[in-house]
């Protein structure tokens, strides 16, 4: 008899599914079986990365790949002038290739394969390498040899995470101001401490993987377990996380295991001279609209590769945790493509990719077993049931996926006249979730600032966010861009999920897209960086987003709101209002663009106004200190594209706000 998981009572919806439900846990039993005995953990399986590869020895060096369809292999390099003759590697079983190599590799050694497979000889990279370079005049990459002969000291042990969690996501490359990449210590000096100001609680860093596109974003990776050389050493990534950790911010890593480059040099698609080594044959094998090759995750060596590489970033650079790419690919063989997840069945039966599935809930539990704290992001479009439950439930064992209908709602109002919004529309994508499952909730994020599409700030200032955002020049346009820029980023913090995230440099209404350098821009840098000289010009109304955005985030912060559920009070559509309580706070937004209102309150004295949207420290029309004639007899004055929070205490007692001032 199947037993009977807990998600079923969470969700009794899914009462009718259970055989599916107990279809995956038992795929999800069966792997585990296969990879280590009963009581054992998924870490002592999960070692790839301490056997394959370099490793020091006594005697010098050893050396080990997995590459079953091989005849032959030579380790080449600089150190051997790149002679196939003088290392060659010996078979042992199971496809196991070894090299013991008697005395040095030095150090910072460009290292290469000559692979023999099909009666054809190959180049390769190591798939192992902790570094990659590229050849800045031949644009050609190599291994690199890294054992620096002082190892990074960690100063700062035991980093426990931050509640909520607030994510600041951001690319180390364009986070400079200057036409070119940034590398991670220019990040550590000028970035964090501006993301520490805004009061983030968490970084969530893109393209860390080595990747050959520079313009992929970081998607297309070739080297799983090498931090990508465009932006610093191994080490110099390590003093970043360090860094974060001392500011109290959690690093979080974009984690690639959906798919990989389809480059044969650098990655690993035909490695060994297969296609099926890594990844499925044929047209399985391929994303048709990524251009990239797709692992084959019920294959023990692909787990055994891809769980490895959790276990290394984990330990390595000690990152707190991953924001899984792709899920939605993983979890159905359709790959996500066309699919409206509109109904119960389109997440089950001949559909769900169980292999996948499998390895999701194997590549959980070895985060959790490693670090009980880690945090684990699904970037899910579908709303697959159980993904943020815990395994033993019948869950996939994460504990966030992003909430990807809200920003694509967003677009689709910023296409028609704010009159027209539907609230409830909006209201119904701010708190969609599944029962007990946790959402990251956001407005935009990287995708929705890529060129070719545009930032939210963009779309609702459009050409004018470039000539009339100085503080002197009162543009309609503009005020409204900056006035609805604040409301719906503020009820997205506020009732949009459990979590929030922000783009680098959206929070100030960054007014460019991201274009990384191509042929078809010149190989321009000029839109692939972030213009924080825009945020820091007192003359600015960029300025004015900046401060709210921390005030925002310092205000929710203070009064722990995160832990509170948003109750709905009323929508009203024509007077375009959304008001909602959690905990003892009532949340007013005001989305019309002509019409005040008031909020009736049965008792205004015992009311408290404590956030404004309009606050002049935002670029608004409130005093401060005073918000005089916002509280009346009959209640609280709404003014029109404004937003408040109004606080109820016990009566006669006002509690001192510091005249609501929020750090900026």
């Amino acid at each position: 008899m199947n037993q009977e998981y807990r998600i079923l009572q969470i969700d009794p919806y899914l009462k009718s599914f259970a055989a599916d439900i107990a279809l995956r846990m038992n795929r999800y039993k069966t792997h585990r079986r296969r990879l280590v005995e009963d009581g054992q953990s998924i870490s002592s399986f999960a070692n790839g990365h301490l056997y394959f590869g370099f490793h020091a020895t006594e005697a010098g060096w050893a050396y080990r790949e997995w590459a079953p369809n091989a005849q032959a292999i030579s380790l080449i390099g600089d150190f051997n002038e790149w002679n196939p003759e003088n290392h060659r590697l010996k078979r042992l079983e199971n496809g196991v290739w070894e090299l013991l190599v008697t005395g040095d590799l030095p150090h910072g050694s460009r290292v290469r394969l000559k692979l023999k497979a099909n009666g054809h000889t190959y180049d390769r990279i190591p798939l192992y390498c902790k570094r990659v370079v590229q050849d800045p005049d031949s644009n050609v990459f190599d291994g690199m040899i890294w054992s620096p002969p002082l190892p990074y000291e960690w100063r700062h042990e035991a980093f426990l995470p931050q509640r909520p969690l607030y994510i600041y996501e951001c690319h180390i490359g364009m986070s400079g101001e200057k036409e070119g990449v940034s590398s991670f210590l220019e990040f550590a000096d000028h970035v964090l401490p501006r993301i520490h100001k805004l009061g983030y609680t968490a970084i969530q860093i893109m393209a860390i993987m080595e990747h050959p596109y520079y313009g992929s974003f970081g998607y297309q990776v070739s080297n799983f377990f090498a931090v990508s050389s465009r932006f610093g050493t191994p080490e110099e990534f390590k003093l970043l996380v360090d860094r974060a950790h001392s500011m109290g911010i959690a690093v979080i890593m974009d984690l690639v295991h959906s798919h990989t480059v389809k480059n044969t040099v650098e990655g690993l698609a035909e490695f060994d001279g297969t296609d099926y080594q890594f990844c499925h044959q044929g047209n399985r094998g391929h994303h048709p609209d990524w251009h990239t090759r797709l692992f084959n995750y019920g294959k023990p060596e692909v787990q055994h590769f891809l769980l490895s590489n959790v276990k290394y970033w984990l330990t390595e650079y000690r990152l707190d945790g991953f924001r899984f790419d792709g899920v939605t690919s993983m979890l159905y063989h359709h790959r996500g493509r066309g699919v409206s997840f509109d109904a119960y069945h389109k997440y089950f039966s001949m559909n769900a990719d169980l292999e996948a599935i499998a390895y999701l809930q194997l590549a959980a539990e070895l985060a959790k077993e490693i670090n009980p704290n880690c945090m684990l992001i699904a970037e899910d479009m579908s709303g697959m049931p159980g993904m943020c439950l815990p395994i033993a439930d019948g869950g996939i064992g994460f504990d966030y996926r992003l909430g990807m209908g809200l920003p694509d709602l967003l677009i689709k109002m910023m296409r028609i006249k704010d009159e027209h919004w539907h609230l409830g529309s909006l209201w119904h994508e701010l708190t969609n979730r599944r029962p007990l499952e946790k959402v990251i909730g956001y407005t935009e994020s990287h995708d929705q600032a890529i060129v070719g599409d545009k930032t939210l700030m963009h779309w609702l200032a459009d050409q004018d966010v470039y000539w009339h955002m100085s503080k002197g020049d009162h543009h309609e346009r503009t005020e409204r861009a900056i006035s609805l820029h604040k409301l719906l980023r503020f009820i997205t913090c506020t009732a949009g999920g459990e979590g929030y995230l922000n783009f680098m440099g959206n929070e100030f209404g960054h007014p460019e897209w991201i274009d990384f350098p191509r042929e078809g821009n010149g190989w321009s840098y000029k839109y692939a960086r972030r213009q924080w000289s825009l945020a820091d010009d007192a003359g600015l109304k960029y300025e004015y987003l900046a401060h709210f955005d921390a005030a925002m985030l310092s205000f929710l912060k203070r009064e722990g709101l995160h832990q509170e559920p948003a109750q709905l009070l009323y929508i009203h559509e024509s007077d375009k209002i959304v008001a909602f309580i959690k905990g003892r706070y009532t949340f007013l937004f005001n989305f019309h663009a002509e019409n005040s209102y008031v909020h009736k309150l049965e008792d205004p004295s015992s009311f408290q106004l404590v956030f404004h949207s309009a606050w002049q420290q935002f670029g608004g029309f409130v005093d401060d200190a005073l918000n005089t004639g916002l509280l009346r007899e009959d209640g609280a004055v709404v003014d029109r594209r404004t937003a408040v929070v109004l606080e109820k205490v016990q009566k006669g007692l006002q509690y001192p706000r510091e005249n609501h001032v929020f750090p900026a």
